[in-house]
């Protein structure tokens, strides 16, 4: 293999600033597709004809996005080679009813989403973003990105026990935020308030998809700043190392062998079974309307589509230096080593063989060194969107990542060199 590439501290400085512009899926979808029309790709909208000319071109829904790039002279059965990932993390969200309060404090009423680490939430300042639905049919999104709630820990002094017995949180009574005080608590005075903070009309929101994000901003770490502390790294790292990666892939003009694509969806932290998540049809719609529009038949679609690859790209676990009895024996992967392959016979990642040499042979051609993830056999193994997208789409599929600490936490730390040791390796796969 030839020596890695000379880390690139501008593209990690990059995905710092996307993180912090990124506190909600809709945020993300947005900032990646501003990037990708800087590299001369064009929006399309569901309900239009789609016409079969090169170029790129991109699709929003809700938290998704599915972009790719069409070379001079595809055939209608020129496969695909997809970076797939997610746009969503483990976070609060706020409730239809979202105005509480008792003992003279006012409170947001919040629900858990996914399985966040709950006591990395607690004393933090928080912000509050998302989607807002008006009264005319239309979107506007919408970043408190300051100090606007708070979930308070309860003090050393009510709960003796705390550190010896460890903490316990009850998701409904513990996990509400304050976000200040009165008595007089009445419904609809949130919205009212991020109508005036949006500049709408009283009245006008009908509707939201709000969610409560920390407000601290991501920052390098360490002596020498070799880390990188953030949020919603799980899994915007590798949102942001796929457009990268895609633009750079189209860039490239004329001569790829396959058609890139990125396809980011929403809602793999509970299951994917959404319109928008890797379960729905979005994927599948989008790569069968892109056969068509270049005059494509069903047999030339099922070609297609039989020479695809998708490399589903997620963070995974860092050996943690405190906990190591907790990781396989043989397999530690290390912040800054290269990104991870991740393999479970029980198919809760979708990697075989086939699978690893196309992804061994992506990190050759970009010179990017790369480990191996397996869990402990005593673990639970976690999943990602890629047995979701070989199952439903027939298509091979090869699980990766960045190896990070602090999954699901609000803050999450990763090495500093590795997102742009990801983005290499995604370019190089794209590439052919």
């Amino acid at each position: 293999m030839s020596e890695p590439p000379r880390f690139d501290r501008g593209h990690t400085d990059d995905l710092m600033s996307f993180l912090a512009a990124s506190p909600t899926p809709y945020h993300a979808v947005a900032n990646a597709a501003e990037r990708l029309e800087k590299a001369g790709f064009r929006q399309v909208a569901e309900t239009d004809a789609w016409d079969g000319t090169a170029g790129g071109k991109y699709l929003l829904r809700g938290g998704a996005i599915v972009a790719w790039y069409v070379p001079e002279g595809a055939e209608a059965h020129t496969p695909f080679r997809i970076v797939g990932a997610h746009t969503d993390s483990p976070n609060l969200r706020v409730k239809p009813r979202p105005d509480s309060g008792v003992h003279g404090w006012r409170q947001v009423a919040v629900e858990i989403y996914g399985g966040p680490l709950l006591n990395s939430w607690l004393d933090r300042d928080l912000g509050l973003a998302g989607r807002l639905s008006l009264r005319d049919g239309t979107t506007r999104l919408v970043d408190v990105d300051r100090p606007l709630l708070r979930v308070p820990q309860l003090a050393i002094h009510l709960d003796r026990a705390v550190n010896s017995d460890g903490l316990k949180l009850d998701k409904q009574r513990h996990m509400q935020p304050v976000w200040g005080l009165g008595e007089d608590v009445r419904d609809g005075d949130l919205i009212a308030f991020l109508e005036e903070t949006a500049g709408l009309p009283d009245g006008s929101v009908t509707g939201w998809d709000l969610m409560v994000h920390p407000v601290e901003p991501p920052a390098y770490l360490g002596r020498d700043r070799e880390l990188v502390a953030g949020p919603r790294m799980d899994n915007l790292l590798s949102v942001h190392a796929g457009t990268a990666a895609l633009a750079a892939a189209a860039g490239r003009g004329s001569g790829l062998p396959s058609i890139p694509v990125l396809a980011a969806f929403d809602h793999e932290e509970n299951g994917s079974q959404s319109d928008t998540g890797a379960d729905g049809p979005l994927l599948g719609t989008v790569l069968e309307r892109s056969v068509h529009a270049r005059g494509g038949s069903l047999e030339d679609r099922a070609r297609a589509l039989a020479g695809t690859v998708c490399l589903s790209s997620d963070t995974g676990h860092a050996v943690h230096p405190n906990y190591a009895e907790r990781h396989d024996p043989t397999h530690h992967p290390r912040v800054d080593g290269g990104p991870i392959l991740k393999v479970n016979v029980n198919n809760r990642y979708a990697t075989d063989g086939s699978g690893r040499a196309v992804f061994a042979a992506a990190c050759e051609k970009a010179g990017v060194p790369f480990q191996t993830f397996v869990s402990n056999n005593a673990m639970p193994c976690g999943t990602t969107i890629g047995p979701i997208t070989a199952a439903r789409h027939g298509i091979r599929t090869v699980d990766i990542g960045v190896a990070i600490l602090s999954m699901h936490s609000v803050r999450e730390l990763c090495g500093a060199k590795d997102p742009f040791l990801l983005a290499n390796a995604l370019t190089a796969f794209l590439e052919g």
